[in-house]
């Protein structure tokens, strides 16, 4: 009965299905201007933006793992398309088209290899950046025809040297028509956009502008309608090689983008969403748009969004909003032809701006600088010079940023202190013949965890202490991990106290430091012996290895001295 009842826990109602219903109408709605824009910017044409949002939209709904998530071309998948056009040529599109079925196989790969979880520990500053830097790229390359020029090969940095030639064939008409397509996107207010969304209403705009009196702006141009075929590229063996590293930009933003999606999705929703599926879906998609020449996409924020508060909630809505698409395409193309590009234009430097991380942005003064110079080392790099790299580096910068934030912190859990002979050996009868300033044994007590953040200061200031000692016991009782750095630190510990003639105890070892430090053999040098449980235990061995008594004091306790962190910075770490 327990199982029966799990399985009818969510009903699929009346309900439910309108608000998925008027979830699809709504995303379709704000996603129909975006998806014919970003088709136009990446160089494939309006029609594939519209393919690859019913591709994308319908097999990432029914395949993935975020129920609510409304799929299709995005801001990074278009620029990364875009580089990925002017390389191939307008001649060799077929190829381009290849890069993407690749893509998407990647993306499935990533999926059943269960990687998608991973994508939640990138951190916040690389996001921020890359987001950014998606947005300015838009902004950047749009420029040439909001002013009525021809768009320039060679990324951000090609359009830019492009803009002084453009500007002396300003064409007034297609910047009025931008400006306002822009000003009504960014004007319009909020409390219509439940009735008008603001990209269709700034479209509309636009779109009559250039129809009804500005008649010499560029427009799309011819846009072919009914259902696509499928075409198979011809792929030879020296092009798989040349296509392994843009598939696999395509597949890594794709699903960088899609599952921040999803994060946004479930704090909306309080559910949360399977990454793994959703690569799988977000693939699935992305391989049947390769085949039929649509845009490459992922999770779009917006559309996810607008679905959310329309009320769609499950997955029927993104399958509605695709069967909505597909009807549209068998005979929008003569409806398209007219839009100016100026209009795109518009809606684009509106989306470019909307992706830039404001958020972040408007706080950089508060933001450590360590995680500021990540986020503009990210933000530069995915603007001048590629996606992939720019995150790459990103994440590399901001591991070692937390590296150097963990390294204090781990030092500050080590104490490694010189403890007088008659307080160590208290309790034994030993300790009455000590001298009183004696202090031939050293502790080290390493607590918490211990990583390649502080290994590099560890091995340097302990090895100062073992060597003012003819005994150190290293104490792993409150130790909780270790890396393979950390191990093999324990190992240059142990032999430099044993170059310096400084015998090794090892107290507390087990679990998961036991088994780093044993799978690389770094504490092969101890003898099992003199390898315990208890500091009590150490006491015994210590007394020994110094020829002392190890008869206790007749009813007395043996103590163990408490080690907490001294003020002293030659003592502590």
């Amino acid at each position: 009965m327990r199982n029966i009842s799990n399985i009818l826990h969510f009903r699929y109602d009346v309900q439910t299905f309108k608000g998925d219903v008027f979830g699809g109408l709504t995303a379709t709605v704000v996603g129909l201007p975006v998806a014919l824009a970003f088709g136009v910017a990446s160089g494939l044409g309006a029609v594939a933006g519209i393919y690859g949002a019913i591709a994308v939209g319908f097999f990432a709904a029914v395949f993935g793992g975020t129920k609510s998530q409304i799929s299709g071309p995005t801001g990074p998948m278009a620029v990364a398309m875009a580089a990925i056009v002017t390389l191939a040529g307008p001649n060799n599109l077929g190829e381009a088209f290849a890069i993407v079925i690749f893509a998407g196989i990647i993306q499935i790969l990533l999926g059943v290899l269960k990687i998608g979880r991973f994508v939640a520990y990138t951190p916040y500053s690389v996001i921020s950046g890359f987001m950014s830097g998606i947005g300015v790229i838009i902004i950047i390359l749009q420029v040439l025809p909001f002013i009525g020029a021809k768009g320039a090969s060679g990324g951000p940095v090609g359009a830019i040297r492009a803009w002084p030639d453009a500007f002396t064939s300003f064409g007034v008409s297609a910047a009025i028509i931008a400006a306002v397509t822009l000003a009504v996107g960014a004007l319009w207010p909020q409390r219509l956009n439940r009735y008008l969304p603001s990209t269709l209403a700034a479209m509309i705009a636009g779109t009559l502008l250039g129809v009804l009196w500005l008649t010499d702006a560029p427009v799309i141009g011819n846009v072919p309608s009914g259902l696509p075929s499928i075409q198979f590229p011809q792929i030879e063996s020296d092009f798989i090689v040349k296509a392994i590293q843009p598939a696999i930009i395509i597949a890594l933003l794709g699903s960088i983008d899609s599952l921040l999606t999803s994060l946004i999705a479930d704090s909306m929703t309080r559910t949360r969403h399977n990454p793994n599926k959703e690569l799988i879906g977000q693939g699935i998609g992305n391989t049947v748009a390769g085949f039929i020449g649509g845009l490459p996409g992922a999770g779009a924020t917006l559309g996810t969004v607008v679905n959310l508060r329309a009320g769609g909630t499950t997955q029927i809505s993104g399958v509605i909003r695709a069967a909505i698409l597909l009807a549209l395409v068998l005979g929008v193309g003569r409806y398209v032809e007219n839009i100016p590009l100026a209009a795109l234009a518009g809606i684009l430097i509106k989306v470019g701006w909307d992706i830039i991380d404001w958020r972040f942005i408007t706080r950089i003064h508060r933001v450590q600088r360590e995680h500021l110079i990540v986020m503009v080392i990210t933000m530069t790099l995915t603007v001048f010079l590629d996606l992939v790299t720019a995150v790459a580096i990103g994440l590399i910068a901001a591991g070692m940023a937390t590296a150097r934030q963990l390294e204090g912190l781990e030092l500050d859990s080590v104490v490694s202190v010189p403890i007088l002979d008659r307080v160590f050996f208290q309790g034994f009868k030993a300790a009455r013949s000590m001298d009183v300033f004696a202090a031939r044994v050293g502790l080290v007590s390493l607590r918490g965890s211990f990583t390649v953040s502080s290994s590099g200061r560890l091995i340097t200031t302990l090895s100062e202490d073992i060597r003012e000692h003819e005994i150190v016991i290293l104490d792993f009782t409150d130790t909780v991990y270790i890396d393979d750095s950390a191990a093999l630190v324990v190992e240059q510990m142990i032999d430099v106290a044993l170059t310096l003639d400084t015998h090794c105890i090892l107290v507390g070892i087990g679990g998961v430091p036991e088994a780093a430090l044993r799978a690389l053999n770094t504490i092969d040098a101890v003898p099992e012996e003199h390898i315990v449980d208890k500091v009590d235990d150490a006491k015994i061995i210590a007394l020994e290895m110094l020829g002392l008594d190890v008869t206790p004091e007749s009813g007395g306790a043996i103590e163990t001295p408490t080690l907490e962190p001294t003020t002293n910075p030659d003592a502590t770490l």
